[in-house]
C-alpha cells in the first residue's frame, strides 16, 4: 500500500469519501435556495449552485437531502474533470486533492484556473500553493479576515482551515 505522504498523479485521484463528507458538513444542508453571502449565487442542498442538468439554481428552488447529495456529486464530478485537466502533470497527496477540490466547489473551476494555487502547483511549489489559499478571503467585496467581522467570517475561517490542512500534508 502506498504511503499516505506519497504524491500521486492528479489524473489518478478523485475526491475521497472523507473529502465529500467534509465538504457536505461545511456547506450544511438547506432545503430551500438561499444566497449564502452578499453578491453570491443562489445555492440549494449542500451549496450547489447548479442542478444536475446544468441549470443554475434560482431562488424558490427546493430539494430533499437525497437529491441534494446527488446534485452535489454531479457538481463535483464536473468540477473534478476541469480541475484535473488544468494540472495534468501535477502530483498531489489525497489530502491536498480533497482540500483543493473543496476550494473549487466553493469558488469554481474557472476561478481555480486563474488562481495563485493553480500557478504554484504548476510550478511545483506546493508550500506556496498552500500559502496562496489565504489570499482568497473576500466575499461580496468585503475582506472576511477583518477582525470582528460578522459579514463573512466563515469564509476566512475556512481558508485558515484549508491552509492548516494543506501545510500538514507537506
Amino acid at each position: 500500500m502506498a504511503s499516505l505522504k506519497q504524491r500521486i498523479a492528479v489524473g489518478a485521484l478523485s475526491l475521497s469519501m472523507a473529502g465529500f463528507v467534509a465538504l457536505a458538513t461545511r456547506e450544511s444542508y438547506v432545503a430551500d435556495a438561499m444566497i449564502p453571502t452578499k453578491n453570491d449565487r443562489p445555492t440549494v442542498g449542500f451549496g450547489s449552485t447548479f442542478h444536475e442538468d446544468g441549470r443554475p439554481v434560482k431562488m424558490g428552488d427546493k430539494t430533499t437531502p437525497v437529491r441534494a447529495l446527488i446534485k452535489a456529486q454531479a457538481h463535483i464530478t464536473k468540477e473534478e474533470e476541469r480541475f484535473r485537466a488544468s494540472i495534468p502533470e501535477v502530483e498531489l497527496h489525497q489530502a491536498e486533492y480533497d482540500l483543493y477540490m473543496d476550494w473549487v466547489y466553493q469558488f469554481g473551476a474557472g476561478r481555480w484556473a486563474s488562481s495563485s494555487m493553480h500557478a504554484n502547483l504548476l510550478a511545483g511549489d506546493y508550500v506556496q500553493a498552500c500559502h496562496s489559499l489565504l489570499r482568497y478571503k473576500f466575499s461580496g467585496g468585503f475582506d472576511c479576515s477583518t477582525p470582528g467581522n460578522r459579514v463573512c467570517s466563515g469564509v476566512w475561517t475556512e481558508q485558515q482551515n484549508r491552509h492548516a490542512k494543506c501545510m500538514a500534508a507537506q
